[in-house]
């Protein structure tokens, strides 16, 4: 029997269910319309799950994994691999004179340099040099990379089909060039769950380069199909890092906690009545927010961080929203065991004036990357914690428009770029595949998206072919139907 207290809550619940006979109908049709007005309803799209597969959390491995977390320092726009990593000194010969047909081989431009009637080749400017005992590459532009490359596993066969940032973007964070897929945090989230209950599985920061950064769309860390308990949560810089979090004016936290446990009561009739995997979504993500109220101040006050921790990462680390500043949060997130934190930082989209423009982005970036590595590593973080740096894809050897002795300019290229990894049980000092003479083509042990894909989720303990989700009568993955582990750059 009902007690009193639920009584008059069902007795609200059935006052508002009658509003809504028409769909409570059409819920229950074969159709599924009036789900999706319920989806409507609540902020999200209920129509789009399996009740049985969106309540399902695998929260074990497959196998024994090497990553426990995850760190992706994802630099938006597409850093050029010739000027930072892909050393071609046979480009310094052949500077100006026009890209070899033999090379190019009919591959499509993307419309801004479709018109050109030369491709002239540009060399990096820039010096290169050894380091290490792996004697990995490293541009000038980058001397504190430099200095932590035998922890690195640089991987320069990179390749994908996107040419645009858009799809480009999005088939890396969801494997899909088409939106609406979910992301690779929400992947992670919806297989393993959570190690802390206080905080997000999946944690989003954004920072910006100063010049013309490619738009970032929230859909990039969107939970797509899945129940929306496992999108990615932004951190902003400021005050509020998390929008909506604190109290309303006049609102206690005694009385959100009395108001929480009403509608946390009032939401589970209802599950009752619909069955709607997406209402425990709802009551799973009150009760974050509620959590989120002291433990996200904590781990975003950086006051208890020691002056040497800042200036390893550099004086823009006392700045909020800067890549330095993120980079350290990321390493916060990473103690208290947030699965996974994904950066953006935007900006590497030079398609003129490069040497200017990525000097900037390498002030920015670099010694708060190879901080990280190094914070991480004095920690006894690294060995578990898996930390990603790349782009979308790489830049072209030619200029896209007027060469000239100090400047030049690069499209985008899909056909070769280069990212590195660092621990999680990558092996470090290590460089994998190789390109071409002319930094164009991949001519050893290339890697596709999707091998990317896989081998970040068997890192995680996850075979990539058995993480599922039934959507629209198919079963869905990352990896799409494609992908194999990249074997030789594991330890």
């Amino acid at each position: 029997m009902l007690n009193k207290e639920e009584g008059i809550m069902r007795d609200i619940c059935s006052d508002h269910l009658h509003k809504l006979n028409r769909r409570h109908f059409l819920s229950k049709s074969s159709l599924g319309i009036g789900s999706m007005a319920l989806g409507s309803l609540l902020g999200c799209n209920s129509s789009t799950k399996s009740s049985s597969d969106a309540a399902k959390i695998l929260n074990a491995q497959h196998f024994a994994p090497k990553a426990k977390r995850i760190i992706y320092l994802f630099q938006s726009g597409g850093p050029s691999q010739i000027d930072l990593f892909d050393y071609k000194p046979l480009l310094m010969k052949m500077r100006g004179e026009d890209l070899p047909d033999s090379i190019r081989n009919g591959q499509r431009l993307t419309g801004m340099t479709s018109g050109q009637s030369t491709f002239p080749l540009a060399p990096a400017i820039f010096d290169f040099k050894q380091h290490g005992q792996s004697g990995a590459w490293v541009s000038e532009l980058m001397p504190h990379t430099a200095k932590v490359v035998d922890d690195l596993c640089f991987i320069k066969s990179l390749h994908t089909e996107a040419i645009n940032h858009d799809p480009a973007i999005t088939f890396f964070q969801t494997g899909s060039q088409q939106a609406g897929r979910p992301s690779i945090g929400s992947w992670l989230s919806y297989g393993l769950g959570s190690m802390n209950k206080n905080l997000p599985t999946f944690s989003v920061l954004l920072s910006r380069g100063a010049q013309r950064p490619q738009p970032i769309y929230s859909r990039l860390w969107g939970n797509g199909f899945l129940a929306s308990l496992h999108q990615g949560v932004q951190f902003r810089s400021g005050k509020d890092p998390v929008l909506y979090l604190q109290n309303p004016a006049g609102i206690t936290s005694s009385s959100r906690r009395q108001v929480l446990d009403v509608l946390s009561k009032m939401n589970h009739l209802r599950m009752q009545d619909f069955g709607d995997p997406e209402i425990q979504s709802r009551i799973s993500q009150y009760e974050m927010a509620y959590k989120m109220q002291t433990s996200v101040p904590e781990a975003t006050d950086l006051s208890d961080e020691p002056d040497e921790v800042f200036e390893l990462y550099g004086k823009d680390a006392r700045r909020p929203g800067t890549y330095a500043a993120n980079c350290l949060l990321a390493r916060r997130m990473a103690e208290r065991d947030v699965k996974f934190v994904q950066l953006y930082h935007l900006g590497w989209d030079q398609h003129s004036d490069l040497p200017s423009e990525i000097r900037s982005q390498c002030r920015d970036t670099d010694q708060a990357s190879a901080a990280l590595i190094v914070d991480l590593k004095r920690r006894g973080l690294l060995e578990d914690t898996l930390v990603i740096w790349g782009g979308e894809f790489g830049r072209s050897n030619y200029s896209q428009g007027k060469l000239t002795e100090t400047n030049y300019g690069r499209d985008h290229h899909p056909r070769c770029f280069t990212v590195w990894m660092a621990g999680g049980g990558i092996k470090p000092g290590i460089t994998y595949g190789a390109t071409d003479d002319f930094s164009y083509n991949v001519v050893k042990d290339p890697v596709h998206v999707h091998d990317f894909q896989a081998t970040i989720l068997n890192q995680m303990g996850i075979d990539h072919e058995r993480l599922t989700f039934k959507h629209q009568g198919r079963r869905y993955r990352l990896t799409d139907v494609h992908g194999n582990v990249v074997k030789d750059i594991i330890a």
